[in-house]
């Protein structure tokens, strides 16, 4: 059996879903996911935070682009996607430099004492402390309300998700992609490659030049909350150069050893050294020692060499589209991401700048080949 559309789309994360869901307003739209649920892979392990100053340049402005639908997300549920948070970034004398680096051109940050530090996170050493700098506005992400919702809007204007459906052949001819799965073939003039880790392999498949893709592990634990404090108002807190990050969960607290190990695309799990180094790193850092570890897990955060999204059509490949490279950025950038897609893929006025817009081009990295 063969299915058509207007638009095939490979990856059922929180790209594919919500750039499915835009499209699907205005095309026949089919979303392939190789698990048998959406939102398995990076989408489900997310640290679930905006912040608006994460990020180059380039991811700024997407962050900017996509808060207010993650404020105001219309269609998508009946109220924000977004709750307080705030991160605390703190800096030894060593970190100097990486602080400033990132308050460099950003927006809301503000300078604090690292007294006004410890206030805000009674269990931080004070002596480790050489400056802090706190963006209040640094906000939770609802992740699951997020990615359901999307998911209910694309079944509401008809499109269609597919699961347990992996790629096996892909191929084109006279203008149309016949992609071959389990479940049977699927065919459309557009195919979007939204496969996160297997982007790559994605592509190599369909014979379309790959972009350098490269999945990184990032860990994360997760630990009881200190005796005797109440942790549900603490920021994320994290070190300037990034060496660990923590965040009130659900009553616990998640911490990551903040790691970025080149991986071969696979379902992610933690290495032990690498959790032990992070956590000795986080424990010389504050005054409660851990002493129980309730949930460790992992997932991968891909990024091509300017670290930047590549999101746009192939050059010399015609209807193959770039949805990839999110790297640790995929949920807060997903709006703005999935808006764009369809503009493209439906050649409709765009509402990011031409700069954006090349910054982001696949064709911008073979120009370094």
């Amino acid at each position: 059996m063969t299915t058509i559309s207007d638009i095939l789309v490979i990856g059922g994360g929180i790209a594919g879903v919500s750039a499915a869901a835009e499209m699907a307003a205005d095309a026949t739209v089919n979303v392939l996911e190789s698990e048998d649920v959406i939102g398995y892979h990076a989408s489900g392990r997310s640290a679930a935070i905006f912040l608006r100053n994460y990020g180059n340049n380039t991811l700024r402005a997407l962050n900017a682009a996509a808060e207010p639908v993650l404020k105001e997300p219309e269609g998508i549920s009946d109220s924000s996607l977004l709750s307080p948070r705030g991160e605390l970034m703190i800096a030894t004398e060593a970190e100097l430099n990486a602080l400033e680096a990132y308050l460099d051109g950003a927006e809301g940050m503000e300078r604090i004492s690292p007294d006004e530090a410890v206030q805000l996170v009674p269990i931080l050493r004070r002596e480790k402390i050489a400056a802090a700098a706190i963006e209040r506005n640094a906000q939770d992400i609802d992740v699951d309300r997020m990615l359901q919702g999307y998911a209910r809007l694309l079944r509401k204007r008809g499109g269609k998700i597919v699961t347990s459906a992996p790629a096996r052949q892909i191929s084109f001819n006279d203008t149309i992609w016949t992609v071959e799965t389990p479940t049977g073939k699927f065919q459309a003039p557009i195919l979007v490659n939204a496969a996160g880790a297997w982007a790559d392999v994605i592509a190599e498949m369909a014979g379309v030049r790959q972009v350098g893709l490269v999945p990184m592990r990032r860990s994360a634990i997760l630990l009881p909350a200190p005796d005797g404090y109440d942790i549900t108002h603490w920021p994320l807190f994290v070190t300037a150069s990034e060496q660990w990050y923590a965040k009130p969960e659900a009553g616990k607290l998640f911490v990551s050893p903040a790691d970025e190990d080149p991986v071969a695309p696979h379902d992610a799990w933690p290495d032990d050294m690498v959790m032990a180094e992070g956590l000795d790193r986080y424990e010389q850092a504050v005054t409660v020692p851990v002493t129980r570890v309730e949930k460790i897990w992992a997932g991968l955060r891909s990024f091509v060499s300017d670290r930047s999204p590549v999101v746009g059509f192939a050059p010399g490949a015609d209807g193959f589209f770039w949805l990839a490279g999110q790297g640790g950025y995929g949920m807060q950038t997903a709006p703005a991401l999935a808006a764009l897609s369809a503009e493209l893929c439906l050649g409709k006025l765009h509402a990011l700048t031409p700069k954006i817009i090349a910054d982001l081009s696949p064709g911008r990295l073979f120009n370094f080949a």
